[in-house]
This record gives C-alpha cells, sequence and structure tokens, in this order.
C-alpha cells in the first residue's frame, strides 16, 4: 500500500502531466513546477522523484523533470478517481458546495475501499465529471480527453460554457461564485488587454478576470 504522500505525488504528477501534454507530447513535469504544486521544495521533490523511481512509479531525470511509469500512472488514476468520486458524492448528496469538497475529498481518498468507492459511482449514475468538470476516471482506468481550452486563449466577441476549473482551491471557487460564475454557465468575451486580463459578460453584468485566473478557467 503506497504511502498517502507517494498518493499525493502521483496524483499531481498525473494532472500536471495531462495539462502540459495540450501543448507538447509527453511532456515531463519539471522539478519546480511540481514543487510549487506541491508547497514544498525542490529539494524535497528531488527526494520524493528518486523514491518513486525506486519504486517503479515513476522515471526522473535531474534537469529534465518526472514520468509516470505504467504502474505509476495506474496508482494515479487509483486516487484520481477515488477523490473526484466524493467529491461529486458529498456535493450531491450533502449541498457541499465546489470550494467546499476538495479539502473534504483529500483527506477521504486514502481511507476508503475500492468496494465503496464503485459503490458510490454506482448511486451516482456513474458519472463522467466531478464539481470542477474534471473527468472522472472509470473502474478499469480509462478516463476521458479533455476538449475544453483557457479562456484566455478567446478573442473579444467569443461566445462560450465554462466548462472546467484547473484550480480547486477555496479562496478561487469562491471568487468565481461570488463573480457568478458556474459551470455550464454562457457568456461573452468583452474585451482582452495587453497584460491578458479578459472582460467577460454574463447576462446583464460584466466581470474582468486577471490572466491568471483567465487560464484557469477553460472553456468551450
Amino acid at each position: 500500500m503506497a504511502s498517502h504522500t507517494v498518493e499525493n505525488y502521483l496524483k499531481q504528477i498525473f494532472r500536471l502531466a495531462r495539462e502540459a501534454s495540450a501543448s507538447r507530447e509527453d511532456a515531463p513535469v519539471a522539478t519546480g513546477v511540481l514543487a510549487t504544486a506541491m508547497g514544498v521544495s525542490p529539494g524535497t521533490v528531488t527526494s520524493m522523484l528518486k523514491t518513486l523511481a525506486e519504486g517503479g512509479l515513476a522515471t526522473y531525470t535531474p534537469y529534465e523533470g518526472v514520468r509516470l511509469t505504467d504502474a505509476g500512472e495506474k496508482l494515479a488514476l487509483r486516487i484520481l478517481r477515488r477523490h473526484r468520486l466524493i467529491e461529486l458524492f458529498l456535493s450531491r448528496t450533502l449541498d457541499l458546495t465546489w470550494d467546499e469538497v476538495h479539502e473534504e475529498a483529500e483527506h477521504m481518498e486514502h481511507a476508503v475501499s475500492d468496494l465503496l468507492v464503485d459503490r458510490i459511482d454506482q448511486y451516482l449514475d456513474f458519472p463522467e465529471s466531478d464539481p470542477h468538470g474534471e473527468p472522472i476516471p472509470t473502474a478499469a482506468g480509462a478516463m476521458a480527453e479533455v476538449a475544453d481550452r483557457p479562456l484566455a486563449s478567446l478573442a473579444a466577441g467569443d461566445a462560450f460554457c465554462f466548462r472546467r476549473v484547473t484550480d480547486e482551491t477555496p479562496d478561487f471557487l469562491r471568487r468565481l461564485s461570488e463573480a457568478g460564475i458556474e459551470l455550464g454557465r454562457y457568456a461573452a468575451v468583452v474585451s482582452s488587454d495587453a497584460e491578458g486580463e479578459v472582460t467577460i459578460r454574463l447576462g446583464e453584468s460584466t466581470t474582468k478576470l486577471s490572466a491568471e485566473d483567465a487560464e484557469k478557467l477553460r472553456v468551450e
């Protein structure tokens, strides 16, 4: 049984690699990028990557980055499946908001059994995505590809629908909710400036988003 720390690293590496692959096929995850995502020092990350490599869960090349092995990816998908199904279960059954479910799922994902996760999946009628729009892996380890794009890539006049967020921190999600932004809602780009700030129209109101926030919002 992998430790909670190992599982968290595998899950984060998988997510970062998936985002990077949209612009570069089979891109390794850089140590610095992983350190920022995990909130630890690069030295701590390097030590863990060596541990993952020794356990056959990843391949690590100094100054290049890390890639998951087939075994590492299989375990990452298993943990992501648990996490995302728990998030959706908490949202649908206990009415937790999308800014509340992530932290709760982080605590629960390491403790629940595969049997319970499968029963949750069945109870929810085999959902395809979690409250943040992320695809949920199947019991067989398959996960749908996402076809969305960053809001930051759109131009003035483009209409779109919010499909996914890549930042699940409570503060960010609460700011989105306060602005009336939610998945499935339609909007349009009013303007974007040289600094990357994007102004969107939601119904009768307009909202300005920073370049960083616009990159975290994925749309169709």
